[in-house]
Order: C-alpha cells, then structure tokens, then sequence
C-alpha cells in the first residue's frame, strides 16, 4: 500500500494553473477575435441605417429571388442526401460485401476536392462542350446555369455530412439488434425503423443540420455552375457578393445577416443534438449497469 501511495503520476501538460488559464483566455480571446466579432460586425453593419432600410433592402426582388433559390436548392439537396446517407451508412456498417472500401472512399471525396475543381468538372460533364452537353441541348435539357446544376453542386459538396455522422455511431453499435429483430421474423424496413433509426436519430439530426448549412452557405461550386445571374440563378452567397462588388454594403451586410442566423441557430442545434444524443447514451449506461446487477 505505500509503496502505490509513495507513487506519483507524471506530470501532464496543461497541470499547471497559471497555464490552463493562459490556454483558456488565449483561446477565448481567439474566439471572440475570429468568430464572434465578425458576427457583431454583420449585425451592426446590417441595422446600421435602421430597420426600415434592413427589411427594404431583404424585401428587394433579387434578394428575395436569391433566398428563393437558396431554400428550394436546400429542400431538394439536403433530403437527397439524407438518404443517401443513411443508405450509405446502413450498407457499410451493417452488411459485409466487395467494394466497401471503395465506398468509403467515394463517400470521402468531396472532402479532398476543392468545390471550385468540382464546379469545374460538372462544366466538363454537362456543359456545352461537356461529355453530355450535345445531348442535352439536342433534347433543350438545361442543367448547368440553372436550379438542377446548382442542386448537384450542392449536392456533390455536402454529399458525405450524414454519412460521417452515422458510421462511427452505427459502427460501435454493432449488428447484434439488427440480428436479432431479423432473427425474430421482422423485415428488413421494419428493422431499419423500429431498431436501427431510433438508435441513431441524433446523430442523422445532427448530420442533416450541419447538410442544410452548408448547402445554404456554398459558394464556390454554385459560382461555377449557375452563372451568377443576377435575379436568375444566384443563391444568396453569390448575390452577396454581387451587392459587395457594387458598393451596396446595407444590402450585403443585411443579406449576410441571414446566414449568420442561419450560423447561430445550427451552433446552438449543434449543442443541443449533442446533449441529447450524451443524455441518452448516459442513461443505456445506467439501464445497462442497473440489469446487470
């Protein structure tokens, strides 16, 4: 016994009182400098000449047409993606076959791609001069500079946001349940619904809030495809920039203003689908403790 109690542990970086407290104002300091402050700037910019010119300047036709366009390439991006990120994760983790590696490595390519390169490559594809641009003029099928090429830009861009999420949640939980449920008699979709969606529902919430504020946010991929038309194919980070470029900062300011709340409210989301998610797990621990004993 003394000689454990005689043992001392090592000590760690970050032990030290004076250090942790320098780490967490520098690191408190560094968000407020990074990303609190640009938030205040939007807001104060945006209010800045007072409400009546904030509502008049979001109230203007293209302004209203970007928020459009912006929403309706959400409704249609994000369900999209939802299922095929939930197919995705289904298949990976709860069945074994040839070209799952593979699959994972698709599912992580539009993080390792730049979304101006793969603007570009959707040019390459379904342009004029593209892989299926004769066809489709030929059948007067219009794809890019237009809501479908902005859809599959968004599309390509936010494609893994699900699937991340729900691979490692599905993986640790293992197939056992999924087993058991079919070993019972009961189908594939009745498994899927009353055994493996309810075990993972935070987490595909999470994934779909983090899809819809990047797709609303993209930029780079949508600056290609659409053309940024003004009143025709801008979503609402292009038309920001377009009223930037010609000096109409309220504008700008008031428009960038709704994708800051839109920034806000998938932060506090965020927090919120986290607790839920960790009060949850707390208490299969508890449940797990108590039936054990």
């Amino acid at each position: 016994m003394s000689a454990f109690a005689s043992h001392k542990k090592p000590p760690r970086v970050g032990d030290g009182r004076v250090f942790r407290r320098v780490l967490i104002g520098l690191v408190l300091i560094l968000g407020a400098l990074l990303i609190l402050a640009p938030l205040l700037v939007i807001g104060h910019e945006a209010l800045k000449q007072g409400f009546k010119v904030y509502t008049a300047t979001l109230s203007h036709p293209d302004t209203r047409h970007a928020i459009m366009m912006t929403v309706v390439t959400a409704l249609i991006a994000v369900p999209i993606n939802t299922a095929f990120g939930v197919a995705a994760a289904w298949a990976i983790t709860k069945f074994d076959f040839r070209g799952k590696r593979l699959l994972l490595v698709v599912i992580e390519i539009p993080f390792s791609v730049s979304p101006i390169v793969a603007g570009v490559a959707y040019l390459f594809v379904y342009g004029l001069q593209g892989l299926f641009g004769p066809w489709l003029d030929a059948h007067d099928i219009k794809i890019l500079f237009a809501l479908p090429g902005i859809v599959l830009a968004s599309m390509f861009v936010t494609a893994p946001f699900v699937a991340r999420e729900l691979i490692p949640l599905m993986q640790a939980q293992g197939r056992d349940l999924e087993e058991a449920a079919t070993s019972l008699g009961a189908s594939g979709w009745r498994t899927f619904f009353s055994v493996t969606l309810p075990n993972v529902k935070w987490a595909l919430l999470y994934g779909v809030v983090l899809c819809n504020a990047r797709v609303m946010g993209e930029f780079g991929a949508v600056s290609i495809v659409s053309g940024n038309i003004r009143g025709q194919t801008n979503t609402l980070p292009l038309h920001i920039e377009l009223l930037y470029h010609d000096y109409q900062a309220a504008g700008a300011f008031a428009s960038a203003s709704i994708l800051a709340l839109l920034a806000v409210f998938t932060i506090i989301a965020k927090v919120a689908l986290e607790r839920r998610g960790a009060g949850r797990r707390k208490t299969q621990a508890t449940d797990a403790a108590s039936t054990g004993h």
